[in-house]
Formats: structure tokens, C-alpha cells, sequence
């Protein structure tokens, strides 16, 4: 994978995206930094993973994984396309500004990045990673080896800048978001011939957890603490549904029943990592079961309903399917769990992180 500085990326014949909810914060007050416990303030936020996180690395490398377009953004500030995969911010952004760091997390690969954004925290995400590195080779998209590497510049800048001590202080105190695994699940093994044909869903489901296993490693040896991880019930949003669902289009049981392995072996090694490393404070975040009561009673929360997206008919329209010339596409994407068939509306990850973040905060000090 070359970064936008070498070779541009080649397109990719297939289009991958994710739908890792791995942890949505949201906070409608002013007071954000009120909920953390022990008077504790956190420097930065800094985010890996896939589509749901990438505040718009994907606009500068070439890869068909893009969203940089309307009616994407729509709801955003401005109303502008930005490369989020949604109408508006994403969890990533309500990330940030539930911590007290800001309101808006931008992208690493942007040009006009200052000092200070640096400081507070990038995403490093990739729409279409996976925690299978074959994930983000099909679509052409920035591998959590590639993010890595990133972040491993970006310790070298604030070094530069600010000195080692400050450096060293800022890393172990931030939060970091792992937002990975689903396209792994949904995209390479049920949707590609490349690893169904040499494993079975336990096997494979191995294979995510090793790679995770590495990431996270990784990730500690270079000054990180804090770190969340989690994968959401895949088989439920409405691309699945449409694909694997049958004539009724339910959710896909396959998908979600790897969702469900995945998780609980995902929740050992974090449980596992936590015990052998000194000072780690890694955090299983169930996200699939709120996500999935949610979808069940969407009329709870708020929204008409859950088995399709606001975009076009909702039930397949995701990237350059979705575009302003999309048929049927609602005028009210807040009434929607999903913005697109496979990303939630900035309206479901609002309500799914306020639900989830009381649950699991006291965790991260």
C-alpha cells in the first residue's frame, strides 16, 4: 500500500465498506468532560479502523471507497460532502467532543492538518480495512498495517514538536478506537471466494483475532493505553439483509453468528492482553447487542425503521450508489437507523453511543 506522497493506490474492482460501531460517543451538552471520573481530562483522540471512523482519509487515496459527494454530508456543517460516510458527523466526531477534546476529528491525510490537530487527535481510519489484511488489498484502501505506519509519523511530528516527555504523556493518556471487523465478515469471507474456500467461519474468526491480537500489541509498544474494540451485529444492517436475508430480507444469521464468535473470542485476548501488560486499559465494548435492540424496536428510539437506509431505496445504495441522483431518497434521514445500507444516520449513532457510554466509561481510567 503506497500513501498518497508515493504511487497512487489502483482502483479496486469490488467495493468494501465497514459498519463497526465499535464505540459511538455522543453528548448534546455543553459540559462534555462532566461524565469522566476522577477529575480525568484526555489530550487526544485517535481512531483506526474502516468506514464509520474515516473522517476522510479515503478522499486522498484512489480506491472506488469514497463519499465525497452529495448527498453525503448533507447534514453536515456547511452541508458539504467531507468524506464521512454519513449525513452528517461520525463517531468519531462525537468521540472527540464527549471527552472534552473537540468537536470535529479531522482526517491524518489532510493537507491543511495544523499543529494543534495534531495534538488533540486524528483518524487514521480507511473506509474498507478490515482486520484481514486481504480486506483493505481488495479495496484499495489505506491496511491497519498502512494506518500504523501512519501513526508511527505522526509520533515522530509531535515528537518534533513538542519533545518526547509531552509525547510520551499525550499517548498514554488518550483514547484509542480499533473500529474493525466487519467488512472481514460481511465482504471477504461471505461476499469473495478468497477465504471461504480455506476456512470455516471458526477458522477464520481465528485469523481476525490473531491479526487483531498483533494490532493491539502494536499499538501498546508504541505508547497506547487506552484502546476499545468491538464488532456489531453485521448481519442486521440492510445490505446484509438484502443480500443474505432471503425474500423477506431478514437479518443474515451467518454473518451474525460470526459477529458473535468473533466477539467473545476478541473479548478473551483483550481480557488476556490486559493481564500480561503492564498499565493497559483495553476495553471490550459491546456494541452488538444495543445496536441490535435498536434495530429490533426501532420505534423506540425514535426512528419509522430499520431494514433499509435513507439513501435511494435503502436497501442496496452505498458510495457511488448513492448519489444526488438517487431515487426515493428520504427527506428526513434522522428518521432512519441507517444513512446508506451499510452506515448508520448521525441520528442512530447520537441515541447507540448515549446508550452505550454510561456502561463502559469508568473503564477507560
Amino acid at each position: 500500500m503506497k500513501f498518497p506522497s508515493s504511487k497512487p493506490l489502483s482502483c479496486s474492482y469490488i467495493i468494501i465498506f465497514s459498519i463497526l460501531l465499535v464505540f459511538n460517543i455522543f453528548h448534546n451538552t455543553t459540559g462534555s468532560t462532566t461524565r469522566l471520573p476522577k477529575n480525568e481530562t484526555v489530550p487526544a483522540v485517535i481512531i483506526f479502523g474502516d468506514s464509520i471512523v474515516d473522517t476522510g482519509n479515503n478522499n486522498y487515496i484512489e480506491t472506488v471507497a469514497k463519499c465525497d459527494f452529495t448527498p453525503y454530508g448533507r447534514d453536515y456543517i456547511g452541508g458539504k460532502p467531507t468524506g464521512r460516510f454519513s449525513n452528517g458527523k461520525v463517531p468519531a466526531d462525537f468521540l472527540a467532543e464527549i471527552f472534552g477534546v473537540k468537536k470535529i476529528l479531522p482526517a491524518y491525510l489532510d493537507p491543511n492538518l495544523q499543529l494543534q490537530d495534531l495534538l488533540t487527535g486524528v483518524s487514521f481510519a480507511s473506509g474498507g480495512a478490515g482486520y484481514d489484511p486481504l480486506t483493505a488489498k481488495i479495496a484499495s484502501v489505506l491496511s491497519l498495517s498502512d494506518q500504523l505506519d501512519l501513526f508511527k509519523n505522526y509520533i515522530k511530528k509531535i515528537k518534533k514538536a513538542v519533545g518526547e516527555s509531552r509525547t510520551a504523556t499525550i499517548l498514554s493518556k488518550s483514547i484509542f478506537i480499533v473500529c474493525a471487523g466487519s467488512n472481514d465478515i460481511a465482504n471477504t469471507y461471505f461476499s469473495t471466494p478468497f477465504r471461504g474456500a480455506h476456512y470455516d467461519i471458526p477458522g477464520y474468526t481465528d485469523l481476525m483475532v490473531r491479526s487483531a491480537t498483533s494490532f493491539l500489541q502494536e499499538l501498546y509498544g508504541l505508547g497506547a493505553r487506552r484502546i476499545v474494540v468491538s464488532i456489531p451485529s453485521i448481519g442486521c444492517v440492510p445490505s446484509q439483509r438484502t443480500l443474505a436475508g432471503g425474500i423477506l430480507r431478514g437479518c443474515s444469521e451467518s454473518a451474525n453468528q460470526a459477529a458473535i464468535l468473533f466477539n467473545s473470542k476478541l473479548s478473551s485476548q483483550v481480557d488476556s492482553i490486559n493481564k500480561r501488560l503492564a498499565d493497559a486499559r483495553l476495553v471490550y465494548l459491546d456494541i452488538y447487542n444495543p445496536l441490535l435492540a435498536i434495530i429490533q424496536n426501532p420505534s423506540q428510539y425514535g426512528f419509522q425503521g430499520a431494514n433499509k437506509g435513507c439513501c435511494g431505496t435503502g436497501k442496496i445504495e452505498v458510495s457511488i450508489l448513492c448519489t444526488s441522483f438517487s431515487p426515493e431518497t428520504c427527506t428526513n434521514a434522522s428518521e432512519y437507523v441507517f444513512w446508506d445500507s451499510y452506515h448508520p444516520s448521525e441520528q442512530a449513532s447520537k441515541i447507540l453511543t448515549s446508550i452505550v457510554l454510561d456502561d463502559y466509561i469508568y473503564k477507560f481510567f
